[in-house]
């Protein structure tokens, strides 16, 4: 079976050859490698001759996440007389690839990254994080907040916009920008410190063991992660001094959250902007990005070239088995894509989710909870 490196693939002439991503959705949303044709991989293998025939180019390049499956896909593909490759190491080894060391080169890409929140995309990004800030008032006079970075392109971005609005100085407070290895490989620990360089983030690390942990449970493993990472988390900040945790969760991460609740949970709850810690005393978690809306963000990286990792846990070196709520990406993708059918026919569906929390009566409500005591509309009847 031919491979072909990302070297050897960033030598070629790109007309002369067609690039066909065959991840899963969940995945491409992290990113793609340009001018690439995303096809699925059972999509691919089951309509393959009709999408051979679509395709005017002899030489096709297949790529996966780390380069095991589209070595099969290729392999099928060479039926319908195409020359095909795969692209050796996936899109794991395309960003590797872009791993920048040159100082020169460093600098230009945080200031690149750093004026586009002050400038191109203000409005986008930093405008809703001030707002999410004053609104909830989750930054106060002295707080030291432990900025959480997954290596994820929503925790990268909280932190430039973290040094940015402390940068105007009208409320005192510090900053740690706290990552955990939870068992990262060292290629994803490498992209996360690269990362964290390039867009000049002077990140605290620590490690933990919960990738092997987690890789003994067979009930709910994401879920277990989701919730050991988020105590590890907590300690090495009040260890750290800090008061606060900061996650990335945003605008689209919470309206999802209230429609699968409901569709999923029997529930009607929604994600916090801020909630008090029940296990580590003083402590508080806060979430700024609550009215960033991920397709900004995704504008964000895709403009400054910015490549993020995803989860890169034991069970799959992707992260299209989980979300960091601890739900699988499947559940959340699928709500996703309802969300986007609704909107096609109702363009303010998005926003009535998100108000709907905001507009509880509870006179018209069955049944309720607070503060863990149930309560009946019968009650008080």
């Amino acid at each position: 079976m031919n491979e072909i490196s990302v070297a050897q693939l960033n030598a070629m002439d790109k007309n002369s050859y067609s690039l066909i991503d065959i991840r899963d959705e969940g995945s491409v949303l992290y990113g793609i490698i340009p001018d690439a044709i995303t096809i699925q991989a059972e999509e691919l293998e089951k309509n393959a001759e009709k999408y051979m025939e679509n395709i005017d180019k002899q030489k096709v390049i297949v790529y996966c996440q780390r380069g095991q499956q589209s070595i099969e896909i290729a392999q099928m593909l060479e039926q319908y007389g195409k020359e095909c490759y795969s692209l050796k190491g996936g899109y794991n080894a395309y960003i590797m690839a872009g791993i920048v060391t040159d100082e020169e080169a460093l600098k230009e890409k945080q200031e690149k990254a750093e004026s586009s929140i002050r400038k191109k995309m203000h409005k986008q990004l930093f405008s809703p994080f001030a707002k999410a800030c004053k609104t909830y008032q989750l930054i106060n006079e002295g707080d030291h907040i432990a900025v959480c970075i997954s290596g994820g392109k929503d925790s990268m971005l909280m932190a430039k916009l973290f040094q940015e609005i402390k940068r105007h100085r009208k409320v005192n407070f510090e900053l740690t920008f706290l990552v955990m290895d939870p068992g990262y490989n060292k290629e994803n620990r490498a992209l996360i410190e690269s990362n964290a360089k390039q867009l000049g983030i002077p990140i605290t690390i620590f490690e933990s063991d919960i990738f092997d942990v987690v890789d003994n449970v067979s009930k709910s493993p994401c879920y277990l992660c989701a919730r050991m990472r988020r105590g590890h988390l907590y300690s090495k900040a009040k260890e750290l001094g800090c008061n606060k945790i900061a996650l990335g969760h945003h605008y689209d991460d919470v309206i999802e959250t209230i429609l699968m609740g409901m569709l999923h949970g029997a529930q009607i709850q929604t994600m916090m902007p801020k909630l008090h810690s029940t296990n580590f005393d003083g402590m508080e978690l806060i979430r700024p990005m609550y009215l960033i809306r991920e397709s900004d963000i995704c504008k964000w990286r895709d403009y400054n070239e910015l490549h993020f990792l995803q989860c890169a846990c034991h069970f799959t070196e992707t992260c299209s088995t989980c979300h960091e709520d601890g739900t699988t990406s499947s559940k959340r993708l699928e709500t996703k894509k309802l969300i986007a059918k609704l909107k096609e026919t109702n363009p303010f569906v998005e926003n009535n989710i998100f108000k709907s929390m905001e507009n509880v009566n509870l006179n018209t409500v069955i049944t309720y909870k607070k503060d863990g005591k149930r309560h009946n509309f019968l009650d008080e009847y």
